[in-house]
C-alpha cells in the first residue's frame, strides 16, 4: 500500500516541479508572495510561559472546550466536536496519537519551550490542510529573530502551589534572519493536584521534550527548514481512566523545501512522527486481580506540495497535493502470570493511505466584494493487516467485527470530495460581512472502524463498515469595529450525513453506528480597549441532535461565557478573567461519553505580566481565586479512588503559578 501511495506522490511531484527551476532562478527575495489564511480565532497571547500545556490557553475562547482525564492530555472540544473531528497541525504537521483511549491527543505534543501561536479554524476557508468536519487547531512556531545580534534566546523557571508543579524551559538560536539555528528544550512535572473540596485528583506527570530546528534562505528566496525533535511523557496518572501511562515517546522529523516562483511560490513539506506508548493498571496504582497493559504505537509518514500565486493584485489561486500513511498496533496483555497473554489485538495492524490534491481560488470582483472557492479528493484505503489474528479467548478482530455488525470487508475505500464557497462584502462604517457555505467529507477513524478490544468484563468494538461523515456546513458572521470598539456576532449549522455516533450496546459493550445529525450554534465577541483598558465579552452555545431518534449528541458544551478586563502600562499587565458554563441537561445516556447531567460554574481567575529589569520578566496567574469545585461538562468520567463519588474529573482548586523568564 505503501510502495503504490509513494509512487502517485512522486510522479505529481515530478510533473509539478518540472517547469520551476528557470522560474525559480528569475525571482527575487524582495517579491512579496502567498495567499495568507487569516480566518479563525487566535490565543490571546504566544508567550504562555505559565501553560505547561499549551492548548490551556485556547480556555479563553468559548467555542473551545478542553476534557480533562488527567494532568495531561487535555482533549480540545470544538462547537461540540472533538477527537477524530478536531485536526491539529504543528507546524504544518499532523500528528496522530497512539493511545486508543485518547491519553495523548495531538495536543499534547505542543511544545512548551516555544510556545507556538494557536488559531482555531471552525470552517473551509482553506483546503490546502484538508476539509475541517468539526475544527481545525493550527500551532504556529516563530522563527527567531535577531534584531541586529548574532544570538537570541530566553529562560522560564516557575512553578505551581496546587500540585507542587515545577518547569524549566529555554531555547537558544544562533545567526541571523536568513541563516538559523535553534535549540530548545524544557521539563516540566507535577503531583496530584487538589480540587476546590481539597480532594486529590490523580494527575501527576513528567513532561520532557528537546528540539533542534534550523533554516537557511538564498539570495533569490529558495529555503530550507529542518526540525528534529523528542518529547517523553513518564508516570502520567489519570483520574478519568481504569489505567495510566507511565511512558510515552514521541519522535518527530520535519523538512520543508520552497522558493519564488512566476507570481507566488511554491512548498513541499515531508515528516515523519513515531509515538511509542504503554499504558496499565499496576506501574502507578494498586494492582487488582490481574495486572493489564497495552502496548502500543503508531508511525506517521507524510508529503505535501503547494504552489501559490497572486497574478494580480485581484485574485489569488493555489493548488496541490499532498500523501500521508499511517500504521498503528496496539496490544492488550495480560501479565499477571510469569507467561503474557494476549487478550485483545485491540488495533490489528491498522494501514491508512490518504492521498489528495485541491484547487482554490479568492478573486476580488468589486472594491467592496471579495469570493473564493475550493475543491478537494481525497482517496483514502484502510486495512487491518492482523485482523486475523486469534488473541486469548479464541477470537480474532475479524470474528468480532462480524459478531458485531455482520461485516467481513476490512478493507474500506472512500472517495471523499469536499469543497467551499465563500463571500466577503465590505459594509459602510468599517464592517465586514462573510458568508461561507462547505462540505467536509471525513473518513471514520482508527478506533471507531477497528478497535477490538474483547475482555472477560466486556468489550469495545470498532466498526469497518461504516461511511463516510459527510458535513455541510453554512457560516455567516458580521466583524465590525467603531471608535474603541469591535464585534462580531456569528450564526453557523452544520448538517451531518453518517454522523459516527459512539453507544453503548450494554453498559459493558461499545459499538458504533452511523446517524444523520444536526449541529447548530451562535457566537457573539464584543471587545472594548482605550490603549490602557480593554474588556471583551464572548459568548457561545451549541446545540447537537441525533435526528434518527430526535434524542441529543454527546459531548455538547453547555452555553458558555468568559469575561475578561485588562489593564496595560508601560510593560506591565493585569487580566481578570471570569468563566461562566450554564448547566447542562441534553446529552446521550447510552454513549458511554456522557457522564450525566452537569451543574453550572463561574470560575474567576487573575493573572499579570511584569517587566522586573530590561531582560527579566515576572508572570503570575491566581486561577479559580475562590477555590470553587467544578469541571467542564465535556471532561472524562472520573474513576479516581480518591474520589470514588465525583460525577467527572474534576478541575484544579486556588492555584498560584510563578514564573521568572529572561531574554536575550
Amino acid at each position: 500500500m505503501k510502495g503504490r501511495a509513494f509512487a502517485r506522490f512522486t510522479q505529481m511531484a515530478v510533473i509539478g516541479f518540472a517547469g520551476f527551476p528557470a522560474l525559480t532562478l528569475a525571482q527575487t527575495a524582495a517579491e512579496s508572495v502567498l495567499i495568507r489564511v487569516t480566518e479563525g480565532q487566535l490565543s490571546g497571547s504566544a508567550d504562555g510561559v505559565l501553560a505547561s500545556e499549551p492548548v490551556n490557553r485556547l480556555v479563553s475562547d468559548p467555542s473551545v472546550s478542553l476534557s480533562r482525564m488527567g494532568g495531561r492530555g487535555l482533549e480540545p472540544v470544538v462547537r461540540g466536536q472533538s477527537q477524530d473531528r478536531v485536526d491539529v497541525l504543528l507546524d504544518g504537521i499532523r500528528v496522530e496519537g497512539a493511545c486508543p483511549n485518547r491519553m495523548d491527543p495531538p495536543t499534547s505534543r505542543l511544545s512548551s519551550a516555544l510556545a507556538p501561536v494557536l488559531e482555531v479554524r471552525t470552517n473551509n476557508r482553506t483546503l490546502r490542510w484538508g476539509p475541517i468536519a468539526g475544527g481545525q487547531i493550527v500551532a504556529t512556531t516563530a522563527d527567531p529573530r535577531f534584531d541586529d545580534n548574532a544570538t537570541t534566546g530566553q529562560v522560564t523557571i516557575g512553578g505551581s502551589d496546587n500540585g507542587s508543579g515545577r518547569l524549566i524551559n529555554a531555547t537558544a538560536a544562533v545567526g541571523s534572519e536568513n541563516t538559523w539555528l535553534r535549540l530548545s528544550g524544557g521539563y516540566d512535572e507535577a503531583d496530584d493536584y487538589e480540587d476546590g473540596d481539597g480532594n486529590k485528583v490523580r494527575s501527576a506527570y513528567e513532561n520532557t521534550e528537546g528540539r533542534v530546528d534550523g533554516a537557511w534562505t538564498a539570495g533569490n528566496g529558495f529555503y530550507i527548514k529542518g526540525m528534529v525533535s523528542r518529547q517523553e511523557e513518564d508516570d502520567v496518572k489519570y483520574a478519568g481512566s481504569g489505567m495510566d501511562a507511565p511512558k510515552t515517546d514521541t519522535d518527530m522529523y520535519r523538512l520543508e523545501l520552497g522558493s519564488p516562483v512566476a507570481d507566488g511560490e511554491w512548498s513541499l513539506l515531508a515528516w515523519q512522527a513515531d509515538v511509542d506508548h504503554i499504558m496499565d493498571n499496576f506501574s502507578l496504582r494498586s494492582a487488582g486481580m490481574m495486572k493489564m497493559q497495552t502496548d502500543s504505537t503508531t508511525e506517521t509518514r507524510g508529503m505535501r506540495f503547494i504552489l501559490d500565486q497572486s497574478p494580480g493584485t485581484s485574485t489569488d489561486w493555489a493548488v496541490g497535493a499532498d500523501l500521508e500513511t499511517n500504521d498503528w498496533d496496539a496490544k492488550l496483555s495480560n501479565l499477571t502470570n510469569p507467561m503474557p497473554m494476549t487478550v485483545s489485538f485491540m488495533w490489528p495492524g491498522v494501514e491508512r493511505e490518504r492521498v489528495g490534491i485541491f484547487a482554490e481560488g479568492f478573486r476580488r470582483i468589486a472594491r467592496d466584494v471579495k469570493v473564493g472557492a475550493g475543491v478537494r479528493y481525497d482517496r483514502v484505503e484502510m486495512d487491518a493487516t492482523r485482523a486475523g489474528d486469534v488473541a486469548s479467548m479464541g477470537m480474532t478482530p475479524a470474528m468480532l467485527y462480524q459478531s458485531a455488525y455482520g461485516t467481513t470487508d476490512v478493507k474500506p475505500e472512500d472517495n471523499n470530495v469536499s469543497g467551499f464557497l465563500s463571500g466577503e462584502w465590505r459594509l459602510p462604517h468599517n464592517q465586514a460581512l462573510t458568508l461561507t457555505a462547505s462540505r467536509s467529507v471525513r473518513s471514520p477513524g482508527v478506533t471507531e472502524r477497528y478497535l477490538a478490544r474483547n475482555t472477560s468484563s466486556g468489550s469495545w468494538i470498532g466498526n469497518p463498515g461504516l461511511d463516510t461523515e459527510k458535513h455541510h456546513k453554512a457560516e455567516l458572521a458580521l466583524s465590525g469595529s467603531k471608535d474603541q470598539w469591535s464585534w462580531k456576532p456569528v450564526i453557523w449549522v452544520d448538517q451531518v450525513d453518517d454522523f459516527v455516533r459512539r453507544y453503548e450496546e450494554t453498559p459493558a459493550d461499545v459499538r458504533y453506528e452511523n446517524i444523520d445529525a444536526r449541529l447548530l450554534g451562535v457566537e457573539m465577541m464584543i471587545g472594548w480597549t482605550d490603549g490602557t483598558w480593554n474588556s471583551s465579552s464572548t459568548l457561545a452555545s451549541v446545540r447537537g441532535e441525533n435526528r434518527d431518534n430526535n434524542q441529543s449528541l454527546a459531548q455538547i458544551p453547555p452555553v458558555q461565557f468568559v469575561q475578561t478586563l485588562g489593564w496595560h502600562h508601560m510593560g506591565h499587565s493585569i487580566e481578570a478573567r471570569w468563566q461562566l458554563a450554564r448547566r447542562q441537561d441534553r446529552i446521550d445516556a447510552e454513549s458511554g461519553l456522557d457522564a450525566g447531567t452537569s451543574p453550572g460554574y463561574g470560575v474567576f481567575s487573575l493573572s499579570g505580566s511584569h517587566p522586573l529589569m530590561e531582560h527579566l520578566t515576572f508572570s503570575w496567574a491566581l486561577d479559580n481565586l475562590f477555590d470553587n469545585t467544578w469541571a467542564p461538562h465535556v471532561s472524562r468520567a472520573n474513576t479516581d479512588p480518591f474520589n470514588p463519588d465525583a460525577v467527572r474529573v474534576n478541575e484544579p482548586g486556588r492555584t498560584l503559578r510563578a514564573a521568572l523568564t529572561a531574554k536575550w
